[in-house]
């Protein structure tokens, strides 16, 4: 119970020494010769186990995705704007999915869209990498941004020296 090694046994003779302690007789590794077993409570065994898995997945990153649209006749302020929402879902480290949105008879002029995404892409290209490029599905066009770990480290130590 204490982790020590008992030594090599017969199956028969370590379930009798677990049946003595009122314990289990655990498989842990089958493929090792001659398999690895454990004497232990297997019912705390599987909480343990579990309770592993449950930690594991809390600790696990979830990355996030928001979403910006925009209108192919956005005008520069609303631009500039959008772009430091973009710019502020990065620095938090979150992909951004960048939608522009066609009404009417925009779809005519595909090119506008595409004008603003490759804009944006290249006004954050010291930020962000295009992970999707900009393609058109249905009356939206899409393009996917992720944040370049680190490129708002280098923007903060700028900042200071500056200042």
């Amino acid at each position: 119970m204490d982790g020590s090694q008992l030594g090599l046994f017969g199956i028969r003779d370590a379930q009798r020494v677990a049946d003595e302690q009122g314990l289990d007789l655990v498989e842990i590794a089958p493929n090792a010769e001659p398999p690895v077993c454990r004497v232990m409570d297997y019912g705390k065994f599987k909480y343990q186990q579990a309770m592993k898995a449950k930690q594991a997945r809390k600790n696990q990153s979830k990355v996030e995705v928001k979403e910006m649209k925009f209108r192919p006749k956005i005008d520069v302020g609303d631009y500039e704007t959008k772009k430091g929402h973009v710019l502020r879902f990065l620095k938090k480290g979150a992909r951004v999915k960048i939608t522009i949105m066609f009404r009417g008879r925009e779809m005519a002029h595909p090119e506008q869209g595409l004008n603003v995404l490759e804009r944006l892409a290249e006004d954050l290209k010291p930020f962000a990498t295009v992970e999707s490029a900009p393609k058109l599905e249905g009356r939206n066009m899409l393009m996917l941004l992720a944040p370049i770990k680190g490129a708002f480290d280098t923007e903060a130590t700028e900042e200071a020296s500056e200042k």
